[in-house]
């Protein structure tokens, strides 16, 4: 197990679930944490709290706005010097199924989704990637889902989204491998997360678990590790790689 002692690592959506986990385990092996956050600062706070070691700390915006994003990273920047972990964790999961939307929900449905989910993300690649060549290098993981290969009929925009993060990562992969950044994608299934609890607790949760042979989903921590062990450099050659971590609920060859 590699550690970073002296990286220093920005997680966007690392208020809570995912990305709070995320910021653990980084942090449990020597890392600095940036963690961006859009509305929660309570939460944000407890999260830094909870992170081992000094100088970590919360940045609130919102990157489905472009300008918001370059701010964001300058401010980390500044901050730290470098990025040389981006983990792209922040996103949205609107229903809109297509027979019983109207045509405008169905719209901001796709806007706001497409904004933050995948726009938001590329400007953050982007922004970071900058900074990354100049410094020599680094890794951007993205989060995806298993929804991108199995299809979300209730959020279509959200499957659309991570279909798109996942092409993108990959065409990323392939123009900043020659500048030592390497690009990889995990695709999580469901996740027992705050969020989440409610579904998992209600009547289609048993549905849910038996969707994997292990009877359960994930929790924040498996996600987190394979986030943390696709930024460790002798996993540079997995560079394009996506990553299921679904407990065999959606296998895909």
């Amino acid at each position: 197990m590699e550690d970073f002692n002296g990286k220093k690592v920005l997680i966007t959506g690392g208020s809570r679930g995912i990305g709070r986990a995320t910021a653990q385990a980084f942090a449990a092996r020597g890392a600095q944490i940036a963690i961006n956050f859009r509305s929660d600062s309570i939460a944000a706070g407890e999260t830094i709290e909870s992170l081992e070691g000094e100088g970590h700390f919360a940045i609130k915006a919102d990157i489905s706005r472009a300008n918001a994003v370059e701010k964001l990273t300058e401010a980390v920047i500044g901050e730290f010097g470098q990025i040389d972990v981006l983990v792209n964790n922040a996103g949205i999961y609107l229903p809109h199924p297509i027979l019983d939307s109207d045509y405008q929900a169905w719209q901001q449905a796709w806007k706001d989704t497409l904004d933050l989910n995948l726009t938001g993300v590329a400007n953050m690649c982007y922004w970071s990637a900058q900074h990354m060549k100049e410094q020599g290098g680094g890794h951007i993981i993205n989060v995806s889902s298993r929804g991108a290969f199995r299809g979300e009929p209730d959020h279509p925009a959200y499957g659309a989204s991570k279909a798109g993060l996942n092409a993108m990562s990959q065409s990323l992969a392939k123009a900043l491998g020659p500048h030592k950044i390497y690009v990889s994608v995990v695709a999580p299934g469901f996740v027992a997360t705050d969020m989440t609890q409610t579904i998992l607790e209600g009547p289609d949760g048993e549905f849910i678990r038996n969707q994997s042979p292990l009877q359960r989903v994930a929790t924040p921590e498996e996600v987190a590790h394979g986030i943390v062990f696709l930024a460790e450099q002798h996993s540079a050659f997995m560079t394009g790689a996506i990553l299921d971590i679904n407990g065999a609920s959606y296998l895909r060859t």
